[in-house]
């Protein structure tokens, strides 16, 4: 099927991560390994790496959304220094034929390829699992299922929440834009035609916020759609505004909006679409006001109508009298089957997450440990956080030592003080790798869920 063309957003995140994680790929005492790779049953692709000196400890990488190439590390520099460390790597392609939501596939081919690891190379000692953004989701769907097939797991910014989720807020941001901004598109957000609609659909969008930016209006309205995006108020090169810096917190959401946020979702949603058979979205019977008032930014909101002259209460009525698109149930039973996390764990799980994620909100890390918390596996769960912008913008240090805090826990059976804020930062410290930002945060409740 069509790939999605890189958005401009994309292309930013893309020079940043490679700025901020990749570095050399390889160094004056870089480790030697050997590299496999491999068919699985349904044509996906595995690859793996064993270090010369393996300690015995194999990563298994379920990599994020985008074309289904097989990948064993987050990034160049991890994949190195991961090696060095003695560890070694396996990770699958998941299906090339399907969408690039592969979720239909991932957690199968994920495990065929630690079979094959142990069929054709060796048998580890211990199994920890780590998946990055959408591979966040598998990685968690992991750690739920793979009781006696991995041992532990790490999560790198993942979209935890699951699809639903994720496609609801989203059409609810996009709802909101379309309303006030490009009434044309209001009643054709989903079950588009193709690919190409849902990147002409994002362009329309994308130059109606940036025409709204001009008035105080239209500001006020783009910040009601971005707390309903749970869009982060805190862009890249810029300091994170004051808390009561409504006016500037609006700025830098809109600066992610304009660096082209709207052309990598749209798109991505017609692919969860695809891959589950119909739209997965809906929000007939939803009340906007009571979804603004759980909001994190609807103080925000109420300042930028009140300086505006608006009557917000006047634009939650609209949008609630307005909204009536219906899902397709059998594809959001499919997207509910293929697509969800938290419904129990079987091994531990650490989750790490930038606190400014423009891509997966932070606050996705909240729905997961609600449902984490209602299955009775809390004691499994540990979630930390890192201040900087950017999707998956993690250092190598930061990524290594919430590795070392999953082991910990594996070795000792506690997580002990291992995945505090305070643990993380001085075991990146002490790692003498590229630095780390980890904090003390705690993420507010996931706007938009149903």
């Amino acid at each position: 099927m069509p790939r999605p063309r890189l958005s401009t957003l994309a292309a930013v995140c893309a020079t940043a991560l490679a700025t901020a994680l990749l570095g050399p790929a390889t160094g004056a005492h870089a480790t030697t390994a050997e590299h496999y790779s491999g068919a699985l049953s349904d044509g996906a692709a595995w690859i793996a790496d064993k270090p010369e000196q393996w300690n015995g400890t194999l990563l298994l990488f379920s990599h994020g959304f985008g074309p289904t190439t097989a990948a064993d590390a987050p990034s160049a520099a991890a994949h190195q220094a991961l090696l060095d460390a003695g560890y070694a790597l396996v990770g699958s392609s998941y299906d090339p034929h399907g969408s690039m939501w592969a979720l239909d596939s991932a957690e199968r081919d994920q495990f065929a390829a630690l079979t094959a690891f142990r069929q054709q190379i060796g048998t580890p000692t211990r199994v920890i699992s780590v998946g990055q953004s959408m591979g966040g989701l598998i990685n968690a769907q992991i750690a739920r299922d793979g009781a006696g097939r991995i041992d532990g797991a790490l999560g790198l910014c993942g979209l935890v929440a699951g699809g639903v989720d994720l496609d609801n807020y989203q059409l609810d941001a996009e709802y909101t834009l379309a309303t006030f901004f490009d009434p044309a598109d209001a009643d054709a957000l989903v079950n588009l035609e193709s690919q190409a609609d849902a990147t002409a659909l994002a362009d329309r969008l994308t130059k109606a916020v940036e025409a709204a930016q001009q008035t105080p209006a239209g500001r006020a309205r783009i910040a009601l759609a971005a707390a309903y995006l749970n869009l982060a108020d805190w862009a890249p090169g810029q300091q994170p505004p004051a808390r009561d810096d409504f006016a500037g917190q609006e700025q830098q959401q809109y600066a992610w909006l304009a660096q082209g946020l709207l052309s990598f979702i749209v798109p991505a949603r017609w692919s969860v679409e695809q891959s589950a058979g119909g739209n997965t979205s809906w929000n007939k019977g939803v009340d906007y006001a009571g979804l603004l008032h759980k909001s994190a930014h609807a103080k925000q909101v109420a300042a930028l109508y009140r300086d505006a002259g608006l009557n917000l209460r006047a634009d939650l009525n609209q949008l609630t009298h307005g909204a009536d698109i219906t899902a397709d149930p059998a594809a959001v039973a499919h997207l509910k089957r293929t697509s969800t996390a938290g419904q129990g764990l079987a091994v531990p799980l650490l989750d790490i997450h930038t606190t400014a994620d423009q891509l997966v909100p932070v606050e996705q890390e909240s729905a997961l440990a609600q449902r984490v918390r209602r299955a009775g596996d809390s004691a499994l769960l540990r979630q930390a956080y890192v201040a900087r912008q950017s999707h998956c913008n993690f250092t190598t240090a930061e990524v290594v030592a919430a590795l070392h805090a999953v082991e910990h826990r594996l070795d000792t059976g506690h997580w002990d003080d291992a995945a505090t804020a305070g643990e993380l930062q001085h075991g990146a410290d002490e790692s003498g790798l590229d630095g780390a930002a980890f904090t003390d945060y705690r993420p507010s409740r996931l706007t938009g869920t149903r």
